[in-house]
């Protein structure tokens, strides 16, 4: 009996590849890159309908929510960080939240191995129902309680890379579908010619995957536009943005990087990020406050400053919180107020909490340590900042949906405020600018990305990081750029995710057709 034998008859064997198959597959992501990693969804799929397909049912489910504990407990560690920028009250809640959103967003994964096996496939199709299974439990996971789509499958490939351009066909979600399908095939290499085949098909797709991107990425995006930008990042920890004494500081490094003087003549629209000034935005723009006028003397008469923030509307003993995108322009003496975007998709447990009045009741808002939740805005809509340029906000959380805001096709480029000086020095920033950058890809629109301590940015039509345009984790400086270029109005802006339900429907013909073949050969029998 060989070592590997040895190995599968173990009782854990199977559980611990099932975890290992799940870091794989995380490990794929940027900022690791490593793309082989893709090879655990072929190695979970054969764990639960491969060698062990005659497992009962619960072991599937079990399988599947080992795996992604591995994927989404490596995805997601950074979030314990945010429990650090208050240690002495906040700090023993990291351990328990980490692994309670790795616990939870793991169920969607144990649900889909569940449907997969349930199906029962016993043939190379297999391959087909573990896509749509996984892709359709990958939706839910980006809708259910507003939604975490953090990492999606199909976001494994670096924004900006060939086979990433595919977003603009199918979004993210029928990325994931082509992702799975392509990634799950090795699984089957040994059941003869159809498995070969499979193969040779899920080959075949890769190639027809990168081959799309490189065409796409060898023709020029549309012409920069004239409107220049200057995005501001003053690297402020987190951890001191809530001392008093530290304020005119924080207030005093925004301003004076905003008075940076120009290579050229001054931008058009200057950028600060989400919570930039730890404050409402109601009591620092106040008529008179001092911190308004060292804003209007920063600013060059025509500017538009565009800065994140919350802000408060009704009575005084009971206010309705917004976190908002405030447009304000430079008039002769005085901040004219342009618009203003209140974010519309909230973060679940940081920004409102679900069952809000139940959970306050039993004490866990006061155990949490947790504020006021903010209120939901409109669904989202452009803002108009100046007569030729039409902007498409997204705060923070929000770039991670695809097709949350499918732009109006007068739309220049979509802002992505956020506030990731939470998250520290962790893989957490930079896979969120590469999430965010995927919303370039599948709408063809520029996206300009300003945030406190890192990854800020200019991120082309295409989802690359424009060249010299970027400010790293720990940078304190500006970004001057013009707003780069429209691309062509991309199927996925005309379809959303019709063609991602497509996808689904095939899966389910490969279902149907797996599970009348089994009834037609029981009868047979």
């Amino acid at each position: 009996m060989t070592a590997w034998a040895r190995f599968r008859e173990r009782r854990w064997s199977g559980p611990l590849l099932a975890l290992v198959s799940g870091l794989a597959a995380a490990l794929a992501h940027p900022p690791f890159g490593f793309l082989p990693g893709l090879l655990g969804y072929a190695a979970l799929l054969y764990l639960i309908d491969g060698a062990d397909a005659e497992r009962p049912l619960r072991s599937a489910f079990w399988r599947g929510w080992l795996a992604g504990l591995g994927y989404f407990g490596l995805s997601t560690w950074w979030v314990g960080e945010a429990f650090l920028v208050d240690a002495a009250v906040h700090g023993w809640m990291a351990p328990f939240a980490v692994s309670a959103m790795a616990a939870g967003l793991a169920l969607f994964w144990g649900l889909a191995a569940l449907a997969n096996r349930w199906m029962r496939p016993a043939s190379v199709w297999r391959i087909l129902t573990f896509a749509g299974a996984f892709a359709a439990l990958e939706w839910a996971r980006g809708h259910i309680l507003t939604g975490f789509p953090w990492n999606l499958i199909g976001e494994t490939w670096r924004a900006g890379s060939a086979p990433s351009q595919a977003a603009a066909l199918v979004g993210a979600y029928g990325l994931t579908w082509i992702t799975l399908a392509i990634a799950s095939a090795p699984s089957v290499w040994r059941e003869g010619r159809a498995g070969r085949l499979a193969l040779g098909a899920a080959a075949a797709g890769l190639v027809a995957l990168y081959g799309y991107g490189a065409f796409v990425l060898s023709k020029p995006v549309g012409p920069s536009g004239p409107t220049t930008v200057r995005i501001v990042q003053a690297d402020i920890k987190q951890d001191l943005k809530w001392d008093a004494e530290r304020f005119a500081q924080i207030v005093q490094a925004y301003v004076s990087l905003t008075a940076t003087p120009y290579a050229d003549k001054p931008v058009d629209v200057v950028i600060w990020p989400e919570g930039a000034v730890p404050a409402a935005v109601n009591d620092y723009l106040a008529p008179g406050s001092w911190v308004r006028q060292a804003i209007v003397d920063s600013l060059v008469p025509g500017q538009v400053l565009l800065i994140g923030g919350y802000r408060y509307e009704g009575a005084v003993d009971r206010p309705t919180y917004y976190n908002s995108l405030v447009a304000l322009r430079r008039g002769a003496s005085d901040l004219e107020l342009v618009g203003i975007y209140d974010k519309h998709r909230l973060v679940p447990f940081g920004e409102y909490l679900p069952a809000e009045r139940f959970l306050t009741a039993i004490g866990f808002k006061t155990l949490a340590h947790l504020g006021d939740s903010f209120t939901t805005g409109p669904a989202p809509a452009p803002l108009r900042i100046s007569p030729d340029l039409l902007v498409q906000p997204l705060i923070c959380y929000e770039s991670l949906f695809p097709g949350l805001a499918r732009p109006d096709p007068s739309v220049r480029a979509l802002i992505n405020v956020s506030n990731d000086a939470w998250f520290g020095v962790t893989s957490g920033p930079p896979q969120h600018l590469n999430l965010a950058s995927y919303r370039a890809i599948e709408s063809a629109r520029p996206l300009l990305r300003a945030t406190p301590t890192g990854i800020s940015g200019v991120i082309d039509a295409r989802g690359r990081l424009a060249p010299g345009a970027s400010l790293g984790l720990g940078k304190s400086g500006v970004i001057d750029a013009q707003i780069p270029g429209v691309g062509e109005v991309t199927p996925y802006d005309d379809f959303g995710d019709a063609a991602f339900w497509a996808l689904l429907l095939i899966s389910g013909v490969a279902s149907a057709r797996l599970r009348i073949g089994k009834t037609s050969s029981s009868i047979a029998r």
